[in-house]
């Protein structure tokens, strides 16, 4: 397998040091949170864009994905929706990354309206992402935390350039398996984000293997290609502990939980 982190781990870190961080620790890819406060956004320049590219290449570091927070079924018109996942997908693009991760955002709807809104958005997104080779993956997150839940969207979509990243904390929030999870994700699957967390009710991050997420068994379920990226919310939960100490023994973890 393939490993990568997230920039929610490390959050406001100058490009550079992100770049030599993955280097240095044994990670092959970087997924980058694109928020405006941080140095990779949807506003930057394309002489920014091609300088955050440069750096990754020059390091042999992959920028896996472009994270954005857009709610496909996002109540309102599909404009502005549609415009948000354009512009997280041309900047991907520019920055070399294969993937853009959106939301289904379907809180407090209908859910069936909300999945078909979601879906009628995400086709139309697909087209523009086949265009230039980038790929739209919907998070198990928010209103459809489930693999079942995020196959109900994807599955009317029917294209190639939407699919879907599995988030293991939310399915096992909602009850629902890692086989499961896996069998309803797996046409879609583009790749996976793991994290560990002490229970139910105290969903701080911890290091990987200190808490209950049944990780070995999701890692089981997965292709020997697949990428694993570790979304440590520091972000969220500034008293935790600094993500850079834990990088090389968080990979090991996983290689360790590896079959065979």
């Amino acid at each position: 397998m393939k490993f990568a982190f997230s920039t929610l781990g490390v959050p406001g870190l100058p490009v550079a040091d992100v770049v030599a961080l993955a280097a240095d620790t044994g990670y092959q890819g970087v997924e980058l949170r694109a928020a405006p406060d941080e140095p990779v956004h949807t506003g930057i320049t394309q002489d920014e864009r091609a300088r955050v590219a440069k750096e990754f290449e020059r390091a042999g570091v992959q920028v896996l994905s472009v994270c954005g927070y857009t709610g496909a079924a996002a109540e309102g018109d599909d404009t502005p929706v549609l415009q948000e996942i354009g512009e997280l997908l041309w900047l991907a693009r520019d920055l070399g990354a294969p993937f853009v991760r959106v939301f289904p955002g379907g809180e407090g709807q209908d859910p069936a309206t909300a999945e078909a809104v979601a879906a009628r958005r995400l086709g139309a997104a697909a087209e523009t992402a086949a265009g230039i080779g980038v790929r739209i993956l919907l998070e198990t997150h928010d209103s459809h935390r489930t693999g079942a839940g995020v196959s109900r969207i994807l599955g009317p979509v029917g294209h190639r350039h939407a699919g879907a990243i599995w988030d293991v904390v939310h399915p096992w929030l909602d009850g629902e398996e890692p086989a499961a999870a896996y069998a309803a994700l797996s046409p879609f699957l583009g790749y996976v984000q793991v994290k560990d967390v002490a229970s139910r009710d105290d969903l701080a991050p911890l290091p990987l293997g200190a808490g209950v997420l049944p990780l070995a068994e999701c890692l089981a379920t997965l292709p020997a290609d697949t990428w694993v990226s570790w979304e440590y919310e520091k972000r969220w939960h500034p008293e935790a502990t600094e993500l850079r100490e834990l990088l090389v023994p968080g990979r090991e973890h996983l290689e360790s939980l590896l079959p065979g």
